[in-house]
This record gives structure tokens, C-alpha cells and sequence, in this order.
């Protein structure tokens, strides 16, 4: 017998698919989502929930008792007459007529124009004083806030300053989105921002076209004419929005800038091909962000799809469907044909009605940079989503160290807007420079505290690039946050050379625990550590371990920016032991690598005594006759030994520096190839946190 689903009765009933899931749930009934299914028999249990139910007839009242008679109030005493106040008001105002005194109140950040107004100067004049003073400000900059008082007393003025305004709160580079207390009747419900993710080939871009497409043709006529990153559609009243980024790692991106806006992620699995590696990490990146994650099975149109299949491969990663007895929706689409999306974009709206987006849409506007360029004939343009409040035309906004003023704002569409609404992507023209993206943008009063701010936090972000945490720095700070914190959490995100080494690292994993800690393992993969691991660690406060795989050029990178340890083993034990040790707040003296250098493998030779040379390109570093090296192909281990041959053309040298050739014999290994990579490095033991 067929199943109804909860979000079909509660359709019936006119009721909000969430009531009738609370309900069903209430009466014991196994049900997870509003896709739910439910037999003719619970459907009836929960359909006569709701029914009124009868009520008994009312008993006769008593009839009532008479009331006593109220007794009379006491009369008021009359009130004292006020006493005349002494006549000192007139002596108090005396002062206020003294003609000598100028006094002029400004607001810290005023530009020379401005001031020059205010003190009925003209702006040339102001100019030249402040240069006089040794400050070279033009007629639309700030003055500097130590120069107002002195500048003042050139012009026979005495200057206050007001330095309190409520923008300037923590406007620290690390501050990315405002903090806000909204009453909460003021909240009114908000379309969802939903990221589509997956595997290449998968059909993440054509189901983003499928849905784009057919919305603009059941809309109005007239094709699509530009892409600004984002878009919404809308279906049977409801409002989707939809970030048309590539990929995952644009998601972690603005995730490691503080940038929380997505409220759904729609994973992409094609039906024939099943969980792939960068489908893994979609996962995990949405699992990191505490996201609803939705699945669309794609190319159901193939005579090779096995949906089964693919719901049975991701409940490797975490990911169980409802079809299987867990609570994430799934529908099977074709993203060629369209067969399904209808489904999708139901699922979609069911999964937000649960989750009660909502947004006060009368506050002064809050969002975040999408995408941003320089345009021909436009200038700077910014794709932004509000997240509270409304964007109007002519509003001053800030992002980060550029400020701006509304000019104009687009859809996607090219069509011009007044407002935006919450969750509403717009291109907003009007920057005095192009934003970053990842930055969030708010309305503040007016273009001068707009620019205030924006040159407080250019200087803030000025200093802070000279104060990069560094990793042991950033890992005594974990150190210190496992030993205190009561519920304590050690995020890992771990490399390994083959699948059999993951698992058995993935198993171990779970049984390393202490009182109120526990350690999870947000991402595994097999490879070598890229820059997405990176990124994935920097947004998700996690570290990086590598068993017989190395980072490359771009993770290492990556990770000395960002402040990433990466700690990598050879042997399983040590692995497991450093994790532990971690989640207790401790590591033992061990041994710490240093790196020295990088050589890429251009040729191999063969050699009387030596057997296979390596003909090599160094890179990065140097390369050191002696020293300890491994060499790593497609990011994986396959030698570690020591370096007994460096030589530059018939010469035995030392050491040979980057961007020199160098032949490299290693100790014992014969099986070098082209593409190989050798490193070299040296180890030595010290006392760790």
C-alpha cells in the first residue's frame, strides 16, 4: 500500500509541515523528515489529532453571590503645595552671551571640506594649514584626529571631538559580521541560500542551469544576461536562493573569513559513478559547516544509474537517506532532462521549513561579499547577499576596508532594483574600491563614518599581516583550549597513502577518548595534503596529519600563511600517540622536522657505481649532499633514506640552491622516475608544548 508523505497531510490539513512532523513524532510514529512516509493507518492517527475535540456541555453556573458593597475610599489629603523655586535661572544662562568664545563640536573622521564648512573657511585655506603642520591631506580626506584641536586654534576655534559613535565597535579584521540582538517579533520568515556542491562531471553545473533556465522561462521573457555568482528562483510562492560558486572550496573560503551564509548544501552523486574523492570532501566540508545536507542523485537518464548503490556507498561518509533509516532527504534527478529537479526543489523548501529561517527585514542592512571585479563602464561591483535588513538604493555601506555608497544594485537577470530583502543576492555598484570577497558588508549613517571605518580597518589589517600567528603558536593555543575547555573537541583531518591505512587509522580514531573530550575526524582521504585540506583546517580549527603522504608546494604554502601544522608519520603507533597526546593537552619531547628543500625529478640516468641518478630541478630551499630525504610520487611516500650523491655537472658539491639542475643519487632505492619528487630535510629533538 502506497505511503503518504507528512508534508502531503500536512498540505491537506493547511497546516505547516513541521506541526504534523511534531505530531507524528508525539504519537510515537517512525517518521524522520517531512518526506516521510506513512501507512493509511497512522495517517488517520494523525489526521484525528487534529480534529477539535467534542466538548461536554456546560454544567449550570452557580448563581452568583451578591457582591459587598465597596467601601468608601478614603479621600485624598490635598498635596503640598510645591515650593517657589529660587529665581538663580537668569544668573545660570549668563555665560551662553559670552561673544569672544568659538566653540565648534566634530565628529572624529571629519573630512577637510567638512570642517572648513563648519568653521566658514575655504577649503583651500584648511589645506594649507594642515600642510603647514605637516600633514598632507586632501580637500575630500580625513583629518587626522590628533591634528583637530591644533588645527582649530589656527582659525580661533577651540575643537571637542566626539569620538563616540556605535560603528566603531570591535572593528578588528577579524570581525566579519555584526552582532545583533533582534527582537524576536520583529523576525519575519526568509528564503534559504542553498550551495550546490559535488564531483566533477557530476552534474553540478548543468542542475544549476536546469533550474536557472526554467526559471526564467515560467517567468518573464527574454534570456539570461549575466552571472553575478548567485540567483533566486522562485516555485509555488517560494523563494530559493541559490550560490552559483565553484565548488567546495569557494563554500570553505568564506567559511575560514567568518562567513556563515549558506543554510542548505545540496550534494551532486551521479547515479552511475557513485561517491567519488571531491564528492567526499563536499561532504565533509558541509558536515564541518553544520549544514543540512540534501543529496540529488543525478543522471537517472543513464541505463548504468544504481541509486542504491549511492545511498549504500554514502553511509560510508556519514551521510545516512531516509530510504535507509536515517534523516537526510534525497531525490533522484536528471539534470539533462529535468526529470526529478520539481522533486528537488520540494525537498528543498521542506528541508528550510524545518529549519525557520527567519531574518528582521526593518534593520539597516547585513550581508556578505559573494564575488567581486573591476567592471569596464562600472567600476567596482560586488555580488552581495543580505542576511538581516533591507539594502536600499543611495545607502552607505562598508566592507572590510572599502566603503561605498548604493549607486545602483542588479539580479541576475540585469534587472535594477530599490531594495533587497534578506537572502536576496544583488550586484551592487557604487564601491571606492573592489571588497573582498568572504567580507561582510554593513549600512552605516553616512559616507564619512563609512569611510572612517574603512581606514581604521585597512591600517588593522596593515598591522595584523605583521602578526601572523605562526603553527606552534596556533597549536598552543589548541593545547591550552583542550586542557581547560569542559567539553573538549580535537578536530583532525588526516591523508593517507592507501584506503587500507585510512581505515584502520579511521577505527583507531574512535576509541581515543578522555572525560568530556572526544576526537573527530572530519575529513579522510587518500593522497597527498592539498591546499583544500588547508583550507578546510583553517575554517574548521583542525590539524592536519599525513601517514606516508606529504603536502605539496601549494598546501605548504598554504599552511605557513595560515598558521597550519601539519604533522606527518611513517609509523601507525606514533600517529595515534600524537593524536592522543593532543587531546590531553600534552606532547612529549619528540622529533621535529625541518625542511630544507625541494627537487623535482626532470630525467633519470644510470650511473657506474650508483646505479639509477636522478636528474633533478630544484624548486624550493636547497638540497643537501648527506642530508635525510624521502621521495614522494603522486603525494604519497614510496622512499625514505639518505642523499649520498649530489652532484652539478661532473662536480661533487655540498649543497646546490633553487632554480639550479643537480644530479641526486639516494641510498639503497633504484625505482626513481620521472615526475618524482625529492625532499630534503633534517630532524632534530626538542621539548615540544
Amino acid at each position: 500500500m502506497a505511503k503518504k508523505r507528512v508534508y502531503e497531510i500536512a498540505r491537506e490539513l493547511g497546516l505547516e509541515s513541521k506541526d504534523v512532523l511534531g505530531r507524528a513524532l508525539e504519537l510515537g510514529l517512525e517518521v524522520k523528515t517531512a518526506s516521510s512516509g506513512l501507512d493509511e493507518k497512522g495517517e488517520q492517527l494523525v489526521v484525528a489529532s487534529f480534529q477539535p475535540e467534542p466538548q461536554p456541555e456546560p454544567e449550570p453556573e452557580p448563581e452568583p453571590e451578591p457582591e459587598p458593597e465597596p467601601e468608601p475610599e478614603p479621600e485624598p489629603e490635598p498635596e503640598p503645595e510645591p515650593e517657589p523655586e529660587p529665581e538663580a535661572a537668569p544668573v545660570e544662562a549668563a555665560p551662553v552671551e559670552e561673544p569672544e568664545e568659538k566653540i565648534i563640536a566634530v565628529t572624529a573622521g571629519i573630512t577637510v571640506a567638512e570642517f572648513a564648512t563648519e568653521i566658514g573657511e575655504r577649503t583651500g585655506n584648511v589645506v594649507k594649514e594642515l600642510m603647514g603642520m605637516g600633514e598632507m591631506v586632501p580637500g575630500g580626506g580625513t583629518i587626522p584626529q590628533h591634528a583637530l584641536e591644533p588645527l582649530g586654534r589656527v582659525f580661533g576655534y577651540e575643537v571637542l571631538v566626539d569620538e563616540k559613535e556605535p560603528e566603531e565597535e570591535d572593528t578588528t579584521p577579524e570581525r566579519h559580521l555584526v552582532e545583533y540582538d533582534d527582537d524576536p517579533s520583529s523576525l519575519r520568515p526568509r528564503p534559504p541560500v542553498v550551495t550546490v556542491m559535488g564531483h566533477v562531471d557530476h552534474g553540478k553545473t548543468q542542475l544549476l542551469d536546469t533550474i536557472r533556465k526554467t526559471n526564467v522561462v515560467a517567468g518573464e521573457a527574454g534570456g539570461i544576461t549575466q552571472h553575478i555568482g548567485a540567483y533566486q528562483i522562485n516555485r509555488d510562492g517560494d523563494t530559493i536562493t541559490f550560490l552559483d560558486t565553484p565548488g567546495h572550496e569557494a563554500f570553505t573560503a568564506l567559511r575560514a573569513r567568518g562567513a556563515n551564509v549558506t543554510d542548505i548544501a545540496v550534494i551532486v552523486v551521479a547515479a552511475n559513478d557513485g561517491v567519488m574523492p571531491q564528492t567526499a570532501e563536499a561532504i565533509a566540508h558541509a558536515q564541518a559547516a553544520d549544514v543540512p545536507i540534501v543529496v540529488a542523485i543525478n543522471k537517472m537518464d543513464l541505463e548504468t544509474a544504481d541509486p542504491y548503490a549511492v545511498r549504500a556507498s554514502l553511509t560510508q561518509h556519514g551521510v545516512v537517506v531516509e530510504d535507509l533509516g536515517g534523516d537526510v532527504v534525497s531525490a533522484e534527478i536528471s539534470a539533462l532532462t529535468g526529470d526529478g529537479v520539481d522533486e528537488l526543489l520540494e525537498m528543498i523548501s521542506l528541508v528550510a521549513e524545518v529549519e525557520e529561517l527567519k531574518a528582521n527585514p526593518s534593520a539597516s542592512a547585513v550581508g556578505t561579499v559573494i564575488e567581486s571585479r573591476l567592471e569596464v563602464g562600472r567600476g567596482p561591483v560586488a555580488t552581495v547577499i543580505v542576511q538581516r535588513g533591507t539594502l536600499k538604493q543611495g545607502s552607505s555601506i562598508v566592507a572590510g576596508g572599502v566603503s561605498g555608497r548604493v549607486r545602483a544594485m542588479f539580479d541576475d537577470q540585469e534587472k535594477q532594483l530599490k531594495a533587497a530583502s534578506p537572502s536576496t543576492p544583488v550586484l551592487v555598484m557604487g564601491w571606492d574600491n573592489v571588497p573582498t570577497a568572504g567580507d561582510m558588508f554593513e549600512v552605516v549613517k553616512n559616507d564619512r563614518t563609512a569611510r572612517k571605518l574603512a581606514d581604521e580597518r585597512k591600517h588593522l589589517v596593515r598591522s595584523a599581516t605583521h602578526i601572523v600567528p605562526t603553527a606552534t603558536e596556533r597549536l598552543e593555543a589548541l593545547l591550552e583550549n583542550l586542557r581547560t575547555a569542559d567539553h573538549a573537541e580535537l578536530r583532525i583531518i588526516v591523508r593517507a597513502d592507501a584506503m587500507g591505512s585510512l581505515e584502520a587509522i579511521r577505527d583507531s580514531v574512535k576509541k581515543i577518548t578522555r572525560e568530556d573530550g572526544k576526537v573527530s575526524l572530519i575529513q579522510g582521504a587518500v593522497g597527498g595534503i592539498t591546499a583544500n585540506d588547508i583550507m578546510l583546517a583553517e575554517a574548521s580549527e583542525a590539524v592536519v596529519y599525513g601517514f606516508n603522504a606529504r603536502p605539496d608546494a601549494a598546501a605548504r604554502s598554504a599552511a605557513k600563511d595560515a598558521g597550519i601544522d601539519i604533522r606527518t608519520f611513517s609509523i601507525i603507533y606514533e600517529l595515534l600517540d600524537d593524536i592522543e597526546g593532543l587531546l590531553l593537552g600534552e606532547l612529549a619531547p619528540e622529533e621535529i622536522e625541518s625542511f630544507l628543500g625541494v627537487a623535482e625529478v626532470r630525467e633519470v640516468f644510470r650511473a657506474p657505481r650508483l646505479g639509477r641518478v636522478a636528474g633533478c630541478y630544484v624548486t624550493e630551499g636547497e638540497i643537501n649532499r648527506n642530508a635525510r630525504a624521502r621521495v614522494v610520487r603522486d603525494g604519497v611516500v614510496v622512499y625514505e633514506g639518505r642523499i649520498i650523491s649530489l652532484r652539478r655537472f661532473k662536480d661533487d658539491v655540498p649543497t646546490v640552491a633553487s632554480g639550479f639542475e643537480c644530479g641526486i643519487g639516494l641510498e639503497g632505492f633504484r625505482d626513481i622516475k620521472e615526475g618524482d619528487t625529492i625532499e630534503s630535510f633534517e630532524v632534530r629533538e626538542v621539548a615540544r608544548i
